[in-house]
């Protein structure tokens, strides 16, 4: 297939990961970022002052051109599909003008995050997905919600992990003094999460953090060690194999029941212990494949018993890392059936 790709790619997100799954596929794919290349994670990528209130009214500023640069490319090249990442400064115009093409390729917007949630669309957005041809969607109650803001049709796919960045590493003695470490969480600042965090470190567990957003936590406990910087594609494996038990906190804000780092997780070879929900159990069986908690009390008890075991331990991280692998949870293979579903359209 001939794909425009339009998405962030910034080489360290899971929309770069998509446009590189699907060239390995076979198809033919060009690509338009909707994001400044090179913007660091985690920061705010929506430039200046103007643009932090556009995206605060849900009007977001078109900082890169993309939607002229459609146009363009479009306007001199044939694609059987448009593939746009969430695609909240892609002007409802603009997806009209596309579905003025001949011949008229298949429009399709795919994200992971939970767009029906007011902090995550734009107005942009809102208005724009009758255009499409298929909304997909990681969160199942969004499939029947996005059809109320006039999406034609709505299609799940699972949270994945990328082959190439997502697999057991072995690490060196001088790795081992980065990455090392009993207890691991990586991810952004919540409230919630450095709630539970610290009731472990203060129960005598040592537990160190990755991500953006914790600078004010740290020192807070001498058991929570706050790195209060982002690890990417071979550091996020290495800091996941280097853990003993690698914690698995889900966006509240977002509704998440499951969440990319549920099988990146796991993938690596880690053992994962994740917040206990209905999809986190279809996921993984629980106690032979992950583990999983309900309470801060819960948390701790299966920490401490696990630190323990080492050997039933690494049982359930190969469990987890078999399940991956026989359940279809790559990118590459959610990408697959994608595509056939996009065809059936």
């Amino acid at each position: 297939m001939k794909i425009l790709f339009i998405g962030d790619l910034n080489e360290y997100g899971r929309s770069f990961q998509r446009y590189r799954n699907l060239k390995e596929l076979g198809h033919e794919v060009a690509g338009l970022s909707h994001t400044p290349v090179s913007a660091e994670a985690g920061s705010d990528k929506k430039g200046g002052f103007l643009s932090r209130v556009a995206w605060r009214l849900r009007f977001p500023l078109d900082t890169t051109g993309v939607n002229n640069n459609i146009k363009e490319v479009v306007t001199k090249n044939d694609f059987d599909i448009i593939w746009v990442e969430k695609g909240n400064t892609i002007r409802p115009k603009t997806l009209k003008f596309l579905r003025n093409l001949k011949p008229l390729p298949k429009i399709i917007s795919c994200s992971e995050d939970d767009m029906y949630a007011s902090h995550n669309h734009s107005f942009y957005y809102k208005r724009g997905l009758k255009y499409y041809d298929v909304v997909f969607t990681t969160k199942t109650y969004n499939l029947e919600e996005l059809k109320r803001f006039g999406a034609r049709r709505t299609e799940l796919f699972l949270d994945s992990y990328d082959e190439k960045t997502h697999h057991p590493v072995s690490l060196t003695a001088d790795e081992m003094k980065i990455f090392g470490s009993d207890v691991c969480f990586v991810g952004t600042f919540e409230k919630e999460r450095v709630e539970s965090m610290l009731f472990l470190a203060k129960n005598g567990v040592a537990v160190t953090v990755w991500g953006n957003g914790w600078g004010g936590w740290a020192g807070k406990d001498p058991n929570l060690d706050i790195k209060n910087k982002p690890v990417y594609n071979q550091d996020y494996a290495k800091a996941i194999c280097g853990a003993k038990i690698n914690l698995c906190f889900l966006r509240k804000i977002n509704r998440d029941e499951v969440t990319s780092r549920s099988v990146e997780i796991p993938a690596c070879g880690g053992f994962m212990l994740a917040e206990r929900t209905n999809r986190h159990l279809e996921f993984f069986e629980k106690g032979k494949e992950a583990e999983f908690f309900g309470s801060d009390e819960e948390l701790l008890e299966k920490t401490k018993k696990y630190l323990a075991n080492e050997t039933e331990r690494k049982k359930i991280a190969e469990a987890g890392r078999e399940r991956c692998l026989k359940s279809g949870y790559s990118t590459r293979e959610q990408l697959a059936q994608m595509i056939i579903r996009i065809k059936e359209v």
